[in-house]
């Protein structure tokens, strides 16, 4: 059966290759003709029709601009002339490539001394004189205009329907390798015909029958007789499939049956995982709840204590009750801030393709008393699509650039959102000019409750940039501190794992040490610290597979 089988596989492979030459051949001639057309004569008309738009923006501004002698008709003319250059450069990167190069080279300088003509006889006369003739500056310029512009318009035209000639032809040039190709694919499909009927005259007796047999073997496995035994004894090819094949289903009977058993404890995981989660989401009502409920009470009586005895009181008692007041209200935003860090990707973290600039400008608008206050300025550049949740985004934003403003030198802060492109993400940054973080701190400041200075010098929970990590990280990025002197801009990959602090901070007579701090106080980070922080951070691009 070898035998029969190479000599037709060498008389196809012969068809085969005929029917490939003259294949290729259309469809390189094909793809020449939709490359001219559709990669050159179709973007240059698509240019001309934007330096027509840009020209007509430009007549229109300048003569309202002698009119009125608005400002914002000459704005317009400047913007509509930077268009127009923009695309006539557009034009020319493609006349190398254009059919008919040399006329239409011609003609597209033919329309550029056109627009330089008027602009230089009409256009820029009436600018200049604006400032003598007032509003009469456009009627009195109205003759040349009109002459001059009807030559860009004819320039205009004469380069359009040269475009539309040219494409016309390379329509027609497509129509006909696509038919050149249909008639060779008639070629290759007479050719698997003819294949065919000499493999069907092979085959039929050769291999159809042992393969019927095969396959009733087959059928009955798989209608559930697992057990059944697969075995043809000729051809010795087929023997020795069947032997593979039998073998494949012994193997993959020990594997189902395993991986049933594999399925029934996952089952069981999977629900131990909604259990552990739903007291996950009851312990999270209690703290939002519950827990914050005995803190007002405190924080209430114990003013209430104040204002009743305030008069019996010294002032270490009174600063005592400051003391549990305060104590209160910080364990309240402790709580809350710990809810928020519990939630983030597990309560309405749902992800979509969203505008980067719609959670910042959110950010924003929530800071604005704080950005007001401070004398702040915040710029940012064109932010991108990214693919994100716009409340965690919001967040993340709002955290960073507060953290910019808290922590700002004797200068009013100046802060700068920007962004740029690293592969398959988009990089964010928000650089400030505020009092900076040494290097040493970098990896500590993203863990929870880290503070580099003491709560008297700077108010906050220690949880904000730890909330910012883990934001970042379950958009599936990473976010670090710019030091400036590493690779990749110097950014070390911030992990998890860090040396516990040793020293707390420390409250007159009240023993509470709540939040770990950095070993050195705010006021030897402020020397050793650069001036100005650049966070980096890394979110996925909004053209990804939801």
């Amino acid at each position: 059966m070898g035998r029969w089988f190479t000599l037709a596989g060498v008389g196809i492979a012969l068809v085969f290759m005929i029917s490939a030459v003259v294949t290729i051949k259309s469809i390189e001639e094909t793809r020449e003709a939709r490359e001219t057309l559709v990669d050159v004569v179709d973007p240059a008309a698509l240019r001309l029709l934007e330096v027509s738009n840009a020209i007509t923006s430009q007549e229109s501004s300048v003569r309202a601009y002698g009119r009125t002698n608005e400002e914002i008709s000459l704005q317009d003319y400047r913007t509509a002339i930077i268009a127009e250059n923009t695309a006539l450069g557009t034009l020319a990167a493609l006349l190398p490539r254009m059919p008919e190069r040399e006329v239409v080279t011609a003609e597209v300088a033919r329309l550029r001394a056109a627009g330089e003509a008027w602009r230089r006889d009409y256009a820029e006369k009436v600018i200049a004189s604006v400032p003598t003739l007032k509003t009469d500056a456009a009627r009195q310029n109205a003759p040349i205009n009109a002459t001059r512009f009807n030559e860009v318009r004819q320039s205009l035209t004469g380069l359009q329907s040269h475009l539309n000639r040219l494409h016309e032809a390379g329509v027609v040039r497509l129509d006909l390798g696509w038919r050149a190709f249909y008639i060779a694919l008639i070629g290759v499909a007479s050719a698997l015909v003819v294949a065919g009927i000499v493999a069907v005259l092979i085959v039929r007796y050769a291999v159809l029958r042992p393969l019927a047999e095969l396959n009733q073997q087959v059928r009955a496995v798989a209608q559930g007789d697992f057990d059944h035994k697969l075995r043809v004894e000729r051809p010795a090819e087929l023997s020795e499939l069947s032997g593979h094949v039998d073998a494949m289903r012994r193997r993959i009977l020990a594997e189902w049956r395993r991986s049933s058993e594999t399925q029934r404890k996952l089952e069981d995981q999977t629900a131990e995982l909604k259990r552990s989660n739903g007291e996950l989401e009851q312990f999270a009502y209690v703290a939002s709840h519950d827990l914050q409920e005995p803190l007002r009470k405190v924080a209430s009586f114990t003013q209430m204590l104040e204002q009743r005895y305030g008069d019996q009181l010294d002032e270490r008692a009174k600063q005592y009750i400051s003391f549990s007041v305060d104590g209160a209200k910080r364990m309240q935003m402790l709580i809350n801030d710990l809810l928020d860090f519990s939630r983030v990707g597990r309560m309405g973290g749902e992800r979509t393709r969203i505008d980067a600039t719609v959670p910042f400008k959110a950010a924003l608008n929530n800071l604005g008393a704080t950005i007001e206050d401070a004398g702040a300025t915040v710029t940012h550049d064109e932010l991108p699509e990214v693919y994100g949740n716009r409340a965690q985004l919001t967040q993340l934003f709002q955290n960073l650039v507060g953290n910019a403003i808290k922590f700002h030198s004797q200068e009013p802060p100046v802060i700068h959102i920007g962004a740029r492109r690293d592969g398959d993400m988009w990089e964010f940054s928000c650089t400030d000019n505020g009092i900076g973080i040494d290097s040493k701190y970098t990896d500590r400041i993203f863990l929870i409750f880290q503070r580099l200075h003491g709560r008297d010098v700077y108010a906050g929970t220690g949880i904000g940039l730890a909330l910012c990590k883990k934001i970042v990280e379950y958009h599936g990025g990473r976010i670090w501190v710019d030091n400036g002197n590493d690779e990749n801009n110097g950014a070390p990959e911030v992990t998890g794992a860090t040396e516990n602090t040793e020293n707390t901070e420390n409250t007159e007579n009240t023993g509470n040490a709540e939040n770990i701090a950095i070993t050195e106080n705010s006021e030897n980070v402020e020397k050793t610290a650069k001036s100005g922080t650049t966070f980096r951070w890394t979110l996925p691009t909004g053209d990804i597979d939801e």
